[in-house]
């Protein structure tokens, strides 16, 4: 069985093959779309920061992306931490996690992961309020975060950073995120 979609531009595509009934699901569009937009930087040999990884599916993507390189999946709710390792042994990334090609770990998306950075791209799963300080010295130079920001009025944008340190933001678009926050206040 084959399938056939097309589209102008990538975001097309990805309408188009959700609207053909290809994905099931939006959150696999989101994964796509996100994907996309960081591209440019999931070159062999980058490291990526997931934030809010959950099941591990966009941590796998990522991996697949970047030949070589290294993708750390941060979750704040340790039973998806749990659940996201055990999702990518069984679909045969546990020499990846045992290499440290891949990591999952519990903690607080907002501060990020210091010590496995800089990153060449991040991408933050839930809108923050404000763009945190802490991912934006960790964004390796140059660099690309891809971050839902807003609380009621949400829009994703590119936080770019060039190779002379300089940060830029663009405006991509307006969403509907869950809030990037703490455990107890999501719980």
């Amino acid at each position: 069985m084959a399938w056939r979609c097309s589209g102008k531009t990538n975001a097309e595509l990805i309408a188009n093959m959700a609207n053909n009934g290809i994905f099931h699901s939006q959150r696999v569009a989101q994964h796509a779309y996100a994907a996309e937009h960081l591209l440019p930087y999931l070159k062999p040999g980058a490291n990526v920061l997931d934030i809010g990884s959950g099941s591990g599916y966009l941590v796998a993507v990522l991996h697949h992306l970047v030949d070589g390189g290294k993708v750390v999946g941060i979750e704040h709710v340790e039973e998806l931490v749990d659940w996201s390792i055990s999702n990518l042994k069984r679909d045969g990334l546990g020499d990846a996690l045992e290499s440290g090609a891949i990591k999952v770990i519990a903690g607080d998306g907002r501060k990020g992961s210091p010590s496995d950075g800089p990153y060449d791209a991040i991408h933050v799963g839930a809108a923050a309020p404000v763009i945190p300080d802490a991912l934006v010295e960790q964004l390796a130079s140059p660099g690309r975060m891809f971050i839902p920001v807003g609380t009621l009025m949400q829009n994703i944008l590119h936080v770019d950073k060039d190779s002379d340190g300089k940060v830029t933001q663009k405006e991509i678009m307006g969403v509907r995120y869950v809030p990037l926050t703490d455990r107890d206040k999501q719980m």
